[in-house]
């Protein structure tokens, strides 16, 4: 291996491990504040990706049928339950945001000939279709066991995992789909040649990062989720709704999910079941910063992204392999230098 491949090798790294980043600190965030672990994350970066791609073949998108009705049964949960308490305002706010919403983007995609827009609204029509799963995800599953120990949780999201891949084979075929990249822009840095997308990646995960960053420092809302990660029961006790502040975490771990699919569509072949071992990228690298820090989190996605790469130059048929393998030290690690604490009631 030369300077030259090992530099190429480094910018495929970096560039995946910066998609990486993103999920581990959504993985993290979820876990932090909700006790979840998001196994699903992956399939929100494949429901994107392929969301994407239907409208610019000029199909309507199957995944909104799916967003109008997981809108229908929580607007018969909270609607109803709005109703019995009188509550009639809130019961038309609920109607409003989870039935009445998607049912426009349908009419909005039926009456737009969604393959000729332009780019940028094709990623927020998909944004604003697969986002809003997230928190709709929370209010059904995990809302009313939200009390339940962490290995329930885990089993529901294995379950939720392996119902997201069955609808997406249903939806988007077993084939491969690959979009467009944002930009045609390339040029040659020494011996590598940089493309447009990889500066995208680079450059809105860094934004997105300092933005999350700026979120949780100086909004209401980001103190309040700082403040269910550190102490679950502390911040209900100050009045901070568990409810709220799950379904704004899975809210931001869907718009990170469905944004990253957007990102790597034009890079790589997205396939119904290639969240799966996105997410799991994105799992380790959580798995590095303990479910618990961010920095580290972030470190260890860059680290998974490197070694992934050069792992592929040296012995591609095992990368994935390799890269698994690098839990197994992590884990040994923290259980001989951490403590067992009894988890919270």
């Amino acid at each position: 291996m030369d300077m030259s491949i090992a530099l190429i090798l480094g910018q495929d790294g970096i560039t995946n491990g910066a998609i990486y980043a993103l999920l581990a600190l959504a993985l993290v965030l979820v876990f932090a504040v909700t006790r979840v672990i998001f196994i699903q994350q992956g399939e929100f970066v494949a429901y994107g990706a392929l969301t994407l791609a239907m409208m610019q073949s000029g199909a309507t998108p199957a995944t909104v049928w799916l967003l109008v009705a997981m809108g229908g049964l929580v607007t018969a949960f909270d609607g109803l339950k709005a109703l019995k308490a009188g509550q009639m305002q809130r019961a038309g706010m609920v109607a409003g945001w989870n039935l009445a919403y998607p049912l426009a983007l349908v009419a909005v995609l039926s009456a737009l000939p969604v393959n000729e827009l332009p780019l940028v609204l094709q990623v927020v029509l998909t944004l604003a279709i697969v986002v809003p799963m997230g928190p709709m995800m929370y209010r059904l599953m995990y809302q009313p066991i939200a009390s339940a120990p962490v290995l329930i949780l885990l089993i529901v999201s294995v379950a939720l995992h392996i119902a997201m891949v069955g609808l997406g084979l249903l939806f988007f075929g077993a084939e491969g789909h690959r979009t467009p990249a944002f930009s045609e822009l390339s040029f040659d840095l020494g011996p590598l040649m940089v493309t447009g997308q990889t500066i995208w990646v680079l450059v809105v995960s860094v934004l997105l990062i300092v933005a999350l960053y700026q979120f949780f420092e100086r909004t209401l809302y980001g103190k309040a989720l700082r403040a269910t990660a550190i102490n679950r029961v502390g911040a209900q006790l100050m009045g901070i709704s568990p409810a709220l502040a799950g379904k704004l975490t899975f809210f931001l771990a869907a718009f990170i999910g469905a944004l990253s699919g957007v990102l790597i569509a034009p890079i790589t072949t997205i396939y119904y079941d290639t969240g799966f071992l996105i997410g799991l990228k994105g799992f380790v690298a959580a798995i590095i910063g303990g479910l618990a820090s961010y920095p580290i989190a972030a470190l260890g996605a860059i680290a998974v992204g490197l070694l992934e790469a050069f792992a592929s130059f040296w012995a591609s048929a095992y990368k994935e392999v390799i890269v698994f393998t690098l839990i197994i030290p992590v884990l040994l690690w923290r259980s001989l230098t951490s403590h067992h604490v009894e988890e919270e009631e």
